[in-house]
């Protein structure tokens, strides 16, 4: 298991790290005892979700090999080296590749544990990926998450999109493209912050 990196927070110190099988279950709770009100504000297609045996299958096989050409990798947001939450990096070519993150532990959302791990997020999938470009695909309604994006990338385009990446639902989303080339500049941005980086 790599740890990729750690930030200072105001309360806690916040990190990346490879996703472990010993992980998976808290995970699978978090996508099958959510309130169907919070999956229906992100907007998740519970039959593209599937239940217990479906989650873990998926992040089984994202847990990292070190393979290039692994389509899927998962890594762990831990918040004092517990694990509060995870990022999936979704492969499909060196131009077209997304990312999703979820904080698992309900109590910690808003925490901006988000905004503080993005530049070592973005820094990572780059590093552990022969990618070029990754794409930001956010529902316009998830003001939260986009108002941290905003802070690091702006919008290009919005539209409807009829088949979103991951477990989505149809729906309007804001598209954002991050180019290996912005990985220095974002982390620059990060400093201006106060992002306290160690890696």
């Amino acid at each position: 298991m790599v740890n990729f990196g750690t930030v200072k927070t105001a309360s806690a110190v916040a990190g990346l790290r490879d996703l472990v099988a010993e992980d998976i279950p808290a995970i699978v709770e978090y996508w099958t005892k959510s309130l169907p009100e919070f999956l229906e504000f992100m907007g998740v297609d519970r039959e593209r979700l599937g239940g217990e045996a479906e989650i873990t299958a998926r992040l089984s096989q994202a847990i990292r090999t070190g393979d290039k050409t692994q389509a899927n990798i998962a890594l762990g947001i831990t918040l004092d080296e517990q694990l509060v939450g995870y990022t999936l990096l979704n492969r499909y070519s060196e131009e077209e590749n997304y990312s999703h993150w979820h904080i698992v532990v309900p109590e910690l959302r808003g925490k901006r544990i988000s905004t503080a791990l993005y530049p070592l997020r973005i820094k990572t999938y780059f590093e552990v990926a022969p990618i070029a470009r990754l794409i930001h695909q956010t529902r316009t309604r998830n003001v939260a998450v986009n108002r941290m994006l905003d802070k690091f990338v702006q919008v290009v385009e919005t539209r409807y999109i009829e088949n979103p990446d991951g477990v989505a639902s149809p729906g309007e989303f804001n598209l954002r493209y991050v180019g290996r080339e912005d990985v220095a500049s974002i982390l620059a941005r990060a400093k201006e912050f106060g992002n306290q980086t160690k890696i």
